[in-house]
């Protein structure tokens, strides 16, 4: 829990600030979350100090009530949720439980009392009682201020800062919109609209397809190649005549919300139905360049497309909103110079066979071939890794600099002085003025301007069963061609170089950490 599963949300409150967390369905060691004072009260509100309201992911007090039976009535579920920490219910279960609980004598006012003033507090905030609300800061904004022409904008640049070039054979990406006279564009997803939004979506303004945004640049013949993203049945005949007499092919295939959504899981992580079959029968027959466009919100295995030569170019796409299909336009025509990285791991299927999904264990367990989970533990092979990403520039990093020797203080009288330790207690002692500079020149050594993101990441000694690495921090940076600038992380030991050892508690690892940006290494020793 305070390894893995805590720390975002962790970051969430209190280097974000949030005016509100959600407690969710699930139950976590036989608590529902919602239900459970240790995490609300305790650590959400208690030891990280949330300033705002605790509120209930919708209908999750009936859920624990009616299909968990955590409690006998509804009046004791009620009563456990006020008790625990909640402050408002998304629905009408407290409504409707709340004042037969307080009657019961299940919970008292001061309880209500408690959850109402944090709610009042944030409205306070939020300028609901400062008078007229149309005189306020953003009294009036509307439906007006939504579609305006910077907003769009907006809409289409977040789509281009999110797209993943995962794959990109020499010569292959940018296509040059004045040698292409005839682009080849096939795939289900080719000429989607509402797919491109996802779920929990608002409404656009106006949608460009993915075939409309490269329509724009070069003439285009389309075949959606399959009738849905199933593909239980593809035009393989049709789409080979179509690519075979292109000068460039782009495949959009992938996922919707039909293969993932909420309550929606996928059983495998290959590319639906005979989507495969299709993209390998068009590669073969292509001339020309052939992109393979992913349009997805989790991760694919695409194992035989990146190691079929003819499938130059694989770009990751997500769900990239109403403006998607002008932004994929805008990398494969290099109007943009794509920076984007993956946000997770993409594993093969035969992780997806082997390991069982309700198993929550990070670490990799050789008695049984566990290989562990995510980039900080898994020990498998995989398809595309978290933090891949190309660009259609060179970065290169030199360090600056960083210390090779870093001391973290203790008292004469601790123990770790007279016999040896592996780690020693992240106290507040050990943690004051325990932060150093590490300093990088990061340079664009390509012909083209773009943006580029430092990751440093972190090697801890192999102490507390340690992860092989994690995320220090990261920046992004916009360089012009063949220009450079520095980058400086502020490495906080206590937090950065910190493990969380077998009992939950976080320790200083001693001994030699490795501080690794791209290629290059840097080694630092924490001693006492």
């Amino acid at each position: 829990m305070d390894d893995t599963f805590q720390p975002p949300f962790k970051s969430c409150v209190i280097d974000g600030n949030v005016a509100s967390v959600m407690c969710s369905y699930n139950q976590v060691n036989g608590k529902p979350t919602c239900a459970d004072p240790d995490l609300l009260s305790g650590v959400i509100r208690g030891e990280w100090n949330l300033n705002g309201y605790i509120v209930t992911d919708c209908d999750s007090l009936d859920v624990f009530y009616k299909s968990q039976n955590y409690t006998k009535t509804p009046e004791e579920a009620a009563a456990a949720a006020i008790l625990a920490g909640v402050d408002l219910n998304c629905g009408s279960f407290l409504g409707q439980h709340t004042e037969a609980a307080v009657k019961g004598g299940l919970v008292n006012e001061h309880a209500i009392d408690i959850a109402v003033s944090n709610n009042f507090a944030t409205l306070m905030r939020l300028g609901f009682f400062d008078g007229d609300p149309s005189k306020q800061l953003y009294g009036k904004l509307g439906p007006k201020d939504v579609c305006t022409a910077e907003n769009q904008e907006l809409a289409r640049e977040a789509a281009r800062q999110g797209i993943v070039l995962l794959k990109n054979t020499a010569g292959s990406l940018p296509l040059s919109p004045t040698a292409i006279k005839n682009l080849a564009v096939i795939g289900p997803n080719a000429n989607v609209t509402k797919t491109m939004i996802g779920n929990y979506e608002g409404t656009p303004c106006k949608y460009t397809t993915p075939l409309q945004g490269l329509a724009a640049s070069v003439a285009t013949t389309y075949l959606p190649g399959c009738s849905n993203v199933a593909c239980s049945t593809a035009q393989v005949d049709d789409a080979k005549k179509l690519a075979a007499a292109a000068d460039a092919t782009v495949l959009v295939m992938g996922a919707d919300l039909s293969i993932e959504a909420e309550s929606r899981d996928r059983v495998d992580v290959l590319l639906p139905g005979q989507q495969q079959l299709l993209i390998t029968a068009v590669a073969n027959v292509s001339c020309g360049p052939v992109i393979l466009v992913i349009m997805s919100g989790g991760g694919m295995d695409v194992s035989f497309a990146r190691t079929n030569d003819k499938i130059t170019s694989i770009l990751w796409v997500g769900y990239p909103g109403e403006a998607g299909g002008a932004a994929i336009a805008d990398i494969i025509f290099g109007y943009y110079n794509p920076s984007g990285r993956l946000p997770m791991t993409w594993y093969p299927q035969s992780y997806v066979d082997k390991v069982p999904m309700t198993n929550m264990n990070m670490r990799p367990d050789p008695s049984n071939g566990y290989p562990g989970r995510t980039y900080r533990f898994y020990t498998g092979e995989t398809v595309y890794s978290f933090g891949d990403g190309l660009s259609y520039s060179q970065f290169t990093h030199e360090l600056i600099q960083a210390p090779q020797l870093v001391y973290v203080p203790l008292e004469e009288s601790h123990v770790c002085h007279s016999s040896e330790c592996q780690s020693v207690v992240a106290s507040e002692q050990t943690c004051q003025n325990s932060t150093f500079d590490m300093l990088l020149r990061v340079k664009n050594e390509g012909t083209i301007s773009g943006s580029h993101t430092v990751f440093l990441f972190s090697s801890p000694p192999a102490v507390h069963n340690s992860p092989q690495k994690h995320l220090v921090g990261f920046e992004k940076v916009f360089l012009n061609a063949q220009t450079g600038r520095h980058v400086r992380f502020k490495v906080d030991i206590c937090k950065d170089l910190s493990v969380v050892d077998e009992l939950g508690s976080k320790k200083v690892a001693l001994g030699e950490h490795v501080l690794h940006v791209g290629s290059l290494k840097h080694f630092l020793s924490v001693r006492i």
